[in-house]
């Protein structure tokens, strides 16, 4: 793919996240996949999304930096939410958070073949909290 064909298929894979369609991730991602250093299959991804967007229904990534690299995309998005039951140990409480995530993919074929996401989950923890 073209830097801007990658660019364009990038952001389908994030208007699907923001649209909860974890369903069709296998447009995205590859059977199997890298993911934050773990080898594992497509749907081990997909039920840690599953899994998110039950514990924060309005979950939402607004995607900022996004730069190509030939078969690499590195992202810069912010997250934001409210928890509905307890998320990463922390009681529902009604608080939301508002966090940056890095995020680094390698693409073969036109998928996903390695995902890593960084985030300051005790920023997370402390908004959930505070």
């Amino acid at each position: 793919m073209s830097d801007s064909e990658l660019r364009d298929w990038y952001l389908r894979y994030g208007a699907a996240l923001n649209d909860h369609e974890f369903d069709g991730m296998d447009e995205f991602i590859n059977d199997e996949v890298l993911f934050d250093g773990v080898p594992g299959r497509r749907d081990d991804v997909v039920n840690v999304l599953k899994g998110l967007a039950d514990a924060v229904p309005d979950i939402h990534w607004e995607f900022g930096e996004l730069l190509i690299d030939r078969d690499r995309i590195a992202v810069r998005a912010i997250n934001t939410g409210t928890p509905v039951k307890e998320w990463l140990g922390v009681p529902p409480s009604g608080a939301t958070f508002k966090i940056v995530e890095y995020a680094i993919y390698t693409v073969a074929d036109g998928r996903f073949v390695k995902m890593t996401n960084l985030h300051d989950s005790s920023e997370l923890v402390r908004q959930l909290t505070a």
